[in-house]
This record gives C-alpha cells, structure tokens and sequence, in this order.
C-alpha cells in the first residue's frame, strides 16, 4: 500500500502527501518515485503515478505540469498528454474527475481547498518559487475560478525543515530585510533557513487564515521521503520525488 500524510484541513476532499513507499521503482529511488527525470524506468513512473492517484481518487485522472521553479499556474480543464505538460508550478481546477498533482523532493508542495465553490489547487514551492509568487498566484487563480480568499484551506506538506537546510551568505541577501527572520545563524557565513515558514508568511501575506504545516522534514525522515540534499550530500547518482495529490470531492 502506499503510504500517505492527510492534512485536517483538507478532509472530505480526495488528497495526499505520498511519500517513498508503496511503489514498484527499485534502487536508489525505490519505491513510489513519481518524477519522470530521476533516472527511472518510464514504465515504474507511470505504474507508481497510477497507484497514488487510485489511492486517493480512484478512477480520476491525474494531471502534472512541467515544474521549472517559476511563479506560473495553469487553470486546468481537460488531461493532457504526458509528452506535452506544459511549464509551470502550479495548478488550479473545479473540474470533476482531475486529479492535480505536483512531484518535489525537499521543496514544500502545497494543496489548496475552497471546499464551498469546489475550487482546488496544488503548487510546488521551492525557495524561488515561493520568493518570485506562485503562491500568491495560485489563490489569484483560484479567485478566478470562483474561490474566495477566506474560504480558502492551504496546507505545507512534507519539504525540507529550517534544522536542515543551510544556506549561504548569497542566499540570504536574495530576500527582503523583513524575511530575516526566516533565518538563524549556523557556522561561519550560513544560515539555516525555514522554507515552511517563509511560505506560510506569503500565505498569509496573500489574505489567507486557514493555513496548516505539517512539519516533516524529508531530508532526516529517510525511509519515508526523497531528499534531493540528502543525495547530493551523499553523492549518489540520482534522487526520487514524491508526488502530492488533491481532487474535488
């Protein structure tokens, strides 16, 4: 079975934080390895994205984008084929039967919810993304679609947690002086730095009251998560990405 976090604030509406486990990939990225660029056999790809989505929606049709790190989000309303995913980061539906999903590997996936105009969203959110808006842009898509601001649940998936992710000198003096607070001092010119919470202020910043983080932290929670830290730290040749999924009730 595939294993999967759910969020409180989501419940009723078809979701998941899929992490590593429950899928047929083998090697370094086994199991349920959900990217189509991690060096896996094309057909494991495809059976571990049909697993997570019957988990959660059986019988829907998942639909991902080409993720680039940018602050772009499509509205979707109709499948697309797996060799023309257009690029963006994120995806914003009402329609029935759509599966949204978004693949990342220490970036923070994000799933949004108006449960009242059955208007749903997923983003991936890395450190660019979020700082150049997709996020912000996703409940403006959303707006779009019917969604209010304060009807509108977020939760933060599984990423990479503050206690984990150093960054240098150069990272920090990307962001605002008031985004300091993201940031604690480690050794001699780093930093550690709270992607979770940085999102969760831009959530907020955005008008939105119902936000939950759930706080895992994929790059110490091994035998669960892929980390694309974890790898790099350790030189391996490739690294997995976990999958999350919403779809409307």
């Amino acid at each position: 079975m595939a294993e999967f976090a759910r969020s409180r604030l989501l419940e009723g509406v078809p979701h998941g934080f899929f992490g590593r486990q429950g899928g047929v990939s083998t090697g370094v990225v086994g199991s349920l390895q959900c990217g189509f660029g991690a060096e896996d056999r094309i057909e494991d790809v495809r059976a571990n994205r049909r697993i997570a989505t019957e988990a959660v929606r059986p019988g829907g049709i998942l639909v991902t984008p080409h993720q680039v790190h940018s602050p772009d989000v499509l509205a979707v309303t109709e499948p697309w084929a797996e060799d023309a995913r257009p690029a963006a980061d994120a995806l914003v539906t009402d329609r029935p039967g759509l599966v949204l999903g978004i693949v990342t590997a220490d970036c923070a996936p994000v799933l949004f919810l108006d449960r009242n105009a059955n208007v749903i969203g997923a983003a991936h959110a890395g450190w660019r993304g979020a700082h150049g808006g997709v996020l912000e842009n996703t409940v403006n898509a959303m707006l779009q679609l019917g969604a209010s601001r304060q009807n509108i649940a977020v939760t933060i998936g599984p990423c990479i947690q503050q206690a984990s992710y150093e960054v240098d000198d150069g990272f920090l003096e990307r962001f605002e002086e008031e985004d300091s607070r993201f940031f604690v001092g480690g050794r001699a010119g780093h930093w550690q730095f709270d992607l979770p919470g940085y999102a969760k202020m831009r959530l907020e910043r955005a008008g939105l009251q119902h936000i939950e983080n759930l706080g895992l932290d994929t790059y110490t929670l091994e035998e669960s998560y892929f980390s694309y830290r974890r790898a790099t730290h350790r030189g391996e040749k490739a690294y997995g990405r976990q999958i999350s999924l919403i779809a409307v009730a």
